[in-house]
């Protein structure tokens, strides 16, 4: 498992999500002057874009995750997007945070499986960063905060072998591997199957630096070359014209990682009867947890970087419905699989008493020295400890 892979789940997985919520905005966005208290309007679209960017790139949260660590449970990382998707004014509520992380989780899922080579995952990164560069073209603070990330990425991945970015490229997989959720948009373009799982090509551009397949050569002891056999590879591929640009301006090549919902389209997600299956694999195992206390710490990390704004004054949040209607919202929320619920993040500890002590011990080392509490009363669950964050 590489320790340098949490910075770009992390950011892509973002990028994909401010994607669909801009995307909804848009969609549920009516002119200022005929709208009412309730209803979202373009000053709205942009007053949340940026508040969650301003959020998602704060120098302490990117300090935080940018240390070597090893990746954590799908339920913590749901955790961070939860309090990152409500860094704003606008408000999600079950059904819809489910819904956009299993679109964020497959979008991406599908990029890294396509990426030509491992190295590659770097350019889908930085398709995301500058597309979330457009999003706040008029907030010139915040994007000095993405820029700052742009370079940190230059600095930490540059420089990384091929190896290093197999074994990220391989760690990403590992953690995107149980997830088989079907996207309307994947299963119109045929690179979806009815059981969720991705339709990889046998055509188009291959690796920068590759050949063309269609050749064998051998060689002797000497390494001067003997032979040559063509054959057949049944598909259609072609030379890369160029690499893309790994600088902080240039030109990708790569498509993967841009906006794919940049032309208004519905998106809806279906659990597969694999994923099903599946489901029950993401229940926390009841024997106690050796990273525990690590990813306790994590989240506390995190969290504490994270610097959320809350609305000012009397004005209530805005709630956004990533479904087509409210019906479709509470249906889903009915139906959607008990065990994929990530309200909480549920850590056994009432098997017996050693356990019930442990956590106990763990979560009185659970503190942000940045903020200081309102409270003393740690409470009993992990969110609500957050909250006090």
């Amino acid at each position: 498992m590489s320790v340098r892979t949490l910075p770009l789940l992390f950011l892509n997985l973002g990028g994909e999500m401010l994607y669909i919520l801009d995307q909804r905005l848009r969609a549920q966005n009516i002119p200022a002057d005929k709208a009412r208290k309730d209803e979202w309007t373009e000053v709205d679209r942009k007053r949340v874009l940026n508040d969650i960017i301003s959020t998602m790139f704060n120098r302490k949260f990117m300090e935080e995750l940018f240390k070597p660590q090893e990746l954590y449970s799908k339920k913590a990382l749901r955790t961070v997007y939860d309090r990152l998707a409500h860094a704003s004014i606008m408000r999600l509520n079950q059904a819809s945070m489910d819904k956009l992380y299993d679109l964020m989780t497959m979008a991406f899922k599908y990029q890294v499986l396509l990426c030509p080579r491992p190295k590659d995952v770097l350019l889908v990164t930085f398709n995301h960063l500058d597309a979330i560069k457009e999003f706040i073209q008029d907030s010139p603070t915040i994007l000095n905060q993405v820029d700052e990330t742009f370079r940190l990425l230059i600095d930490v991945y540059g420089s990384l072998s091929a190896g290093e970015f197999q074994l990220i490229r391989q760690t990403l997989l590992t953690f995107f591997q149980d997830l088989h959720i079907r996207v309307s948009i994947f299963l119109k373009d045929k690179v979806q199957n009815s059981n969720g799982r991705f339709v990889l090509p046998i055509s188009g551009p291959v690796p920068w630096g590759t050949e063309v397949p269609g050749l064998i050569r051998m060689f002797n002891k000497k390494g001067k070359e003997v032979k040559r056999i063509q054959f057949h590879h049944g598909g259609n591929y072609t030379t890369a014209s160029k690499e893309g640009s790994f600088e902080l301006y240039g030109d990708r090549v790569l498509k993967l990682g841009t906006n794919m919902y940049s032309v208004n389209r519905p998106v809806e997600t279906h659990m597969s009867g694999t994923s099903k299956n599946l489901a029950s694999r993401t229940e926390e195992s009841i024997t106690p947890n050796p990273l525990a206390k690590e990813e306790l710490n994590f989240l506390a990390r995190l969290m504490g970087g994270m610097e959320c704004k809350n609305p000012s004054g009397p004005e209530p949040g805005f709630r956004l419905n990533l479904f087509t209607t409210d019906e479709e919202e509470e249906q889903a929320a009915l139906t959607r699989p008990e065990e994929l619920s990530y309200e909480v993040i549920n850590i056994q500890a009432t098997q017996d008493q050693q356990r019930r002590e442990e956590l106990t011990r763990i979560m009185g080392e659970f503190e942000i020295t940045e903020q200081p509490r309102q409270s003393t009363n740690k409470g009993d669950d992990l969110l609500a400890m957050m909250d006090e964050l």
